[in-house]
Order: structure tokens, then C-alpha cells, then sequence
């Protein structure tokens, strides 16, 4: 009977995660959720926060000098009013303080009152914002066991499965002396393995893991309505476990908040098979051959920042006459009707120039795999929708895949709006503010920094050409090197790291390159990237370097003026920038940074061609001397790039509140 009714409530706690979620507000009713959530969370605001974590802080001494025994019973008299939600504002501090005195004890850390201030700023459901190096791993884990008290289960969403794994082992003996258990949900376990580990009381692992996996179950529950069908409806498919693999969602703490509910939250999570043996392989190919022989400008037009084509009417002639002449020579019978030949031939010309091989995707094995624009990591599972992997197959001469039938999809941003409480913490989030708060109803505190910031941001520098760009950065990568100092250097793209460390190996600079083709190598990376003196470390990145850890510059570093981050352009986002550059003067140690760019630079090519062109007609010199006007622009163009992306997920908002509304199930 125990076991029915503990399955009858995983049920029930799984289909209660299938709600219609709440439809994200437009115009003026944007704005009056904006001011509802102000209010609403206003008395938890940085001040109290700070507060709060002062008064916490008196508490070490007494938790200090418990015996152990007395620590255990205190804990366990503090979790029992947590869970039977009796908990008083005086609890909260008391259990943040003896969490506190055991993560001492066991890990040997003692919290900053700053991260007392994070914790609790995530333990009322905000976002916060804490720079690289100042302890969210720690603040982390001490939110996450009054959470756990609070909400039974809480699920802990990290960037890979290594720090889902580092995490769920480093924090595992602060967990299991407060009576709570936690695992970690990775590839590599199997799938009759994971039902024990989400019945933990917290579960570390990526979104993609954890969203798969919830997906999964959707498509064993099928349409069922109610806890009891869904029961019938396990049975009769003969499942051997008949309760969900995830039950339900109750709570998230999402560590790189921004880069996964904003950047990576519009991303669909697709679970699909394989339907058939493509029979079209033949005419993406040919597409792709039709597409090459257009000429940009007379034939077509091209809207690179929305990576579409249109025909001109040459364009339309042409092709209509390429068409009779495959079907002439016995080509695909699909070229007999125009408009969807038209179709195909702009999605093949839409790959040939928006997908460039070595930035939107790497060929590995004979096979196209998708790099994450973000972060700079494969996305081996995912392929893109509407023929265009397809076409992108044909551009590059490979094997054309089978197209997949959809069992399920869903957008990570419409899977976090299902739980019904949800925190996270970031390097970067201020500048995320306003979509927080629309889209998740959830206010960003800024945490002060534990020391003052002495990292030294040096001017930009604006160069004509990417090719003198290229060389001053080597020759600057070069004097930093010299003067012993450890250097990260920030790329957008895996081509652009793969030039730049052919560039230092003529210069003779030993050097690690970190991108989606070592990813397997970046914790040992990470780990050597802080050596100074003579053989001072050289490492060059894509934006995917150590998120989630830290570059520990050694003593003769430090000594010698500390970790030196350098991109070499800016990305699309101001908030990669500052998570790139974050890197270099953690906690209080010496450090600087520098951007260098181009007129030829991607970012201004797409969201200001014609100013970039202007200003360098108008320069004289390789480099810029006078860089107020340049700097201007290339702010213009990353605000440009992130009001486009704001556009691009509001649509997808959109499509979410559509299929909640009309396709509740889906």
C-alpha cells in the first residue's frame, strides 16, 4: 500500500508539472507585472539581504563552539520546521548559519557575509549577480539545503557534467550531515539508473539531461489528464517502472543563469527518430550546386542578421531555367514546381553563406555537429529544423542525414517557467535584468564583491583590417608573455582560435587552445591557465573557457601583475564580454584586460555594414588613434545584435503561450 500511494504521488506531482503556465504579459500589463514583482520582492532587497547576513554572521561563535552532536540536533530540529513549512525568518538565519558552520567543518570553508547575502537572496527566489571567483559554488550549496528543507526537491542545473558531477561530490558530506542526499545526472548513466537519483532530495545536472529526461516521460504519459489515467496509461504500455523517471518540479536553482534561461532558453529540446532513408539527399544536393552558381547582388539579396535570402526577378529567370534543364536531363521531379525549387534553393543559399564551417558548426567524424554560438561547445544531439542541416550536409559534400520524426519538443525558457519556484546566479545577470523579471517574474540583486576590484581595463583598440588586428594581437600576446604574466585569450569562434594559435606557433609561444574540438581537455586547461614566470601559460579560448571554474593565477603570477585577459572581438552580447573579462582579478588579485577589433569584425559587418565601411574609408592608419567614434559604433552594433536576439526569443515566447493555450499536452 506504501508503495502505490509513493507512486501515486510521483504521479501526481509529475502531471501537476503539465499545468498551463502562465502567459507572459505584453505592453502596459508588461509593465504592471514588472511593478507587481518590484513590490513583491521589494522587502528582500540588497539592503535587508546584507542585513540578514550580518545577523547570521553574529551566530558563528555559538555554532562554532556546538559539539557535533549538538550541531546534528540543532540541524535536525531546523530541517523538521522546514519541511512542515513552520519556519520563522529567525529559522532561515539559523539554518543558514549551522549549514554554514558544517560546510566548515567538513570542506573547510567558511562563507564571506557576501555569500550569506547570495544564499539567501536565492533562497527567496531572486537572481543574483556575483563575479567570477567570489564563491557561487559555495553560495550554491548553502541556498540549496534550505531549499531542499523547504521544498523537498530541488534540481541544480550546471553548464556540463562536469561540474555536475564536481558538485554533487564536493557538496555531498554538507548534504548528508543535514539529512538531505543528492546525485548527479549525467550522459553516462543509464536509464534505469536515474529513477533512484532523481528520487534524491537534490539533483545536479545540465538542462539538456534533466529537460530530455522530463520529456521522456511526457511521451510515456501520453495525453493522460490525471494521475490515475496516467497510472492505466504506464501499465498498458507495459512499463516496468510504472511512475515517471523525474518526479515532478518543484524548485531550480540555475547556476549561469543568464546563459541558460537567456541565451540557451529559446533553444527547442527535441526527442525525435529517425523516420526514414533520406530520398531527398539527391536534391539537396543539387540545390546546393543551383545555389552556387548565383550571383549575390544581381540574383539575390541576402539579410545576413536575419539569415534570409530573397530572389531578385534575374535570380527567379535564371533558376526557372536551371529547372527545365534538370528536368530535361532527368533530374528530381520536385524541380517541375518552381516555387518550392525557389524554396530550396534559397535554404541552400541561406547555408552556403549565414552556417560557415568553424563558427556555426565543425565537421567531426564525416558528420556536420552544431557549435553552440554562446558558449563555444558541440551540440552532437541537435540538428536544425526545415531541411537546413540538410542543406548544410550538401554544401560541405557529405552524407546527407535522414530526416527525424518529432515525438516531443520544448523550449528550456518554457520548461523553467514550470517550476513553481525558480532562482539562479550569475556572473552577468544586471544586464539581463529586464528579461528576468518579464519572462521568469524574477527580480536580479547585484552582490558586492567580498574585496575591492583592482583589475585594470586598458583601452580598446580599433585596427582597419582583421589582418593588422591579428598581428598586433600576437605581438601584445607576445609582450604579455615576457613579462611573465598568464594570458586568456578570448576568440568568438573555433576557426578564429584555430588562426591565432597558428599565428603564435610562427612566433615560437607554446600555447593550449581550448574549443569544442578539446573539450574533453578543459578542466586540465583551466587548471595550468594561472602559471606565471618564464613558462607563463598561453591559453586561447572560445567563450566556452572555464565556466563554472576559476583561473588561479599562481604566487608568480600574482607577483608579476596577474592573469591578462585579451579579446580579440566583441562578441554579440555586452554580457559575454564581461563573463570573458570576469576572468582576471578575482577576489581582490591584480589583473587587467583588453578588446581588440576590426572594421571587418563580424559583429559590425552584420548590424552596421555601412558606418564600419564609412570609418574605414576614412582611416588612414592600420590602427586607430582616436578611438571615441569607433568604440561608439561598436557599441551601436552589440546593441544592435542583443535588441535582435530580445526580438528573436520574444517570438518564441510567443510560440510557447500559443501551444500552452491551444496544445496544453504538447
Amino acid at each position: 500500500m506504501s508503495q502505490l500511494l509513493t507512486r501515486y504521488s510521483v504521479l501526481y506531482e509529475s502531471m501537476r508539472s503539465r499545468r498551463v503556465r502562465a502567459e507572459v504579459p505584453k505592453g502596459l500589463d508588461m509593465a504592471a507585472s514588472r511593478l507587481a514583482t518590484a513590490i513583491k520582492h521589494r522587502r528582500m532587497g540588497l539592503t535587508r539581504l546584507l542585513h540578514d547576513a550580518a545577523l547570521v554572521d553574529t551566530l558563528r561563535s555559538e555554532y562554532r563552539s556546538m559539539s557535533d552532536a549538538a550541531l546534528d540536533e540543532s540541524l535536525r530540529a531546523l530541517r523538521e520546521r522546514f519541511t512542515r513549512r513552520r519556519q520563522t525568518e529567525d529559522d532561515v538565519r539559523h539554518g543558514l548559519a549551522g549549514v554554514r558552520e558544517v560546510a566548515r567543518r567538513h570542506n573547510g570553508e567558511e562563507a564571506y557575509p557576501v555569500q550569506l547575502a547570495g544564499a539567501l537572496a536565492l533562497y527567496h527566489g531572486r537572481i543574483i549577480e556575483m563575479l567570477t571567483g567570489e564563491g557561487k559554488t559555495l553560495t550554491g550549496s548553502l541556498a540549496a539545503t534550505l531549499m531542499a528543507w523547504r521544498h523537498r526537491r530541488v534540481h541544480v542545473f550546471t553548464v556540463n557534467d562536469y561540474l555536475a558531477q564536481r558538485d554533487a561530490e564536493s557538496r555531498g558530506p554538507i548534504f548528508r550531515r543535514c539529512g538531505i542526499d543528492a546525485g548527479a545526472i549525467t550522459q553516462d548513466i543509464q536509464p534505469h539508473e536515474r529513477f533512484a537519483i532523481y528520487a534524491k532530495s537534490i539533483v545536479y545536472g545540465t538542462p539538456k539531461q534533466i529537460v530530455a529526461d522530463w520529456l521522456r516521460d511526457q511521451i510515456r504519459l501520453g495525453r493522460a489528464g490525471s494521475a490515475w489515467s496516467a497510472r492505466r496509461q504506464l501499465a498498458f504500455a507495459g512499463a516496468e517502472d510504472q511512475s515517471p523517471m523525474v518526479p515532478g518540479l518543484r524548485a531550480a536553482l540555475v547556476d549561469e543563469a543568464d546563459a541558460v534561461l537567456i541565451d540557451e532558453g529559446v533553444v527547442p529540446l527535441i526527442i525525435a527518430r529517425s523516420r526514414r532513408e533520406d530520398d531527398m539527399a539527391k536534391t539537396y544536393r543539387e540545390a546546393a550546386a543551383l545555389a552556387g552558381k548565383l550571383d549575390e547582388g544581381p540574383d539575390y539579396l541576402l539579410q545576413h542578421t536575419q539569415r534570409r535570402v530573397e530572389l531578385r526577378p534575374r535570380g527567379q529567370d535564371r533558376l526557372r531555367q536551371m529547372f527545365q534543364d534538370l528536368a530535361a536531363r532527368g533530374g528530381e521531379p520536385i524541380w517541375r514546381a518552381s516555387r518550392r525549387g525557389e524554396e530550396l534553393v534559397r535554404q541552400a543559399l541561406v547555408a552556403r553563406a549565414c552556417y560557415i564551417h568553424g563558427q556555426q558548426y565543425q565537421i567531426v567524424d564525416g558528420k556536420v555537429v552544431i557549435v553552440d554560438e554562446y558558449t563555444g561547445r558541440f551540440l552532437p544531439d541537435r540538428s536544425w529544423e526545415h531541411g537546413l542541416h540538410q542543406a548544410v550536409e550538401a554544401k560541405e559534400g557529405l552524407e546527407v542525414t535522414a530526416d527525424r520524426e518529432t515525438l516531443a519538443r520544448m523550449s528550456f525558457q518554457r520548461f523553467y517557467r514550470s517550476y513553481p519556484f525558480l532562482c539562479g546566479m550569475t556572473g552577468t545577470a544586471a544586464d539581463a535584468t529586464t528579461e528576468m523579471q518579464s519572462v521568469y517574474s524574477r527580480p536580479v540583486t547585484v552582490v558586492p564583491t567580498n574585496r575591492p576590484i583592482a583589475r585594470v581595463q586598458q583601452p580598446l583598440r580599433v585596427f582597419r583590417a582583421a589582418r593588422d588586428k591579428w598581428a598586433a594581437i600576437a605581438a601584445s600576446i607576445e609582450e604579455v608573455h615576457r613579462a611573465g604574466r598568464p594570458i586568456l585569450v578570448g576568440t568568438r569562434s573555433i576557426a578564429a582560435s584555430e588562426l591565432l594559435s597558428r599565428l603564435l606557433t610562427m612566433r615560437g609561444l607554446s600555447h593550449q587552445v581550448l574549443n569544442a574540438n578539446f573539450d574533453k581537455d578543459e578542466a586540465d586547461v583551466i587548471s595550468k591557465a594561472g602559471v606565471g614566470g618564464l613558462s607563463a601559460a598561453i591559453t586561447v579560448a572560445t567563450n566556452m573557457a572555464g565556466r563554472g571554474t576559476d583561473i588561479k593565477p599562481d604566487a608568480q603570477a600574482l607577483a608579476n601583475g596577474g592573469l591578462h585577459v585579451l579579446l580579440t572581438e566583441m562578441h554579440g552580447a555586452k554580457r559575454v564580454d564581461r563573463q570573458f573579462i570576469g576572468r582576471a582579478g578575482r577576489q581582490g588579485d591584480p589583473g587587467s584586460a583588453q578588446i581588440f577589433v576590426s572594421f571587418e569584425d563580424e559583429l559590425v559587418q552584420r548590424h552596421a555594414p555601412l558606418l564600419a565601411r564609412l570609418m574605414r574609408e576614412r582611416s588612414r592608419e592600420p590602427e586607430l588613434s582616436s578611438i571615441t567614434l569607433a568604440a561608439r559604433l561598436f557599441r551601436l552594433a552589440q546593441w544592435r545584435s542583443e535588441a535582435r536576439d530580445r526580438r528573436n526569443r520574444a517570438a518564441v515566447l510567443r510560440q510557447d503561450d500559443w501551444i500552452d493555450k491551444h496544445l496544453p499536452g504538447a
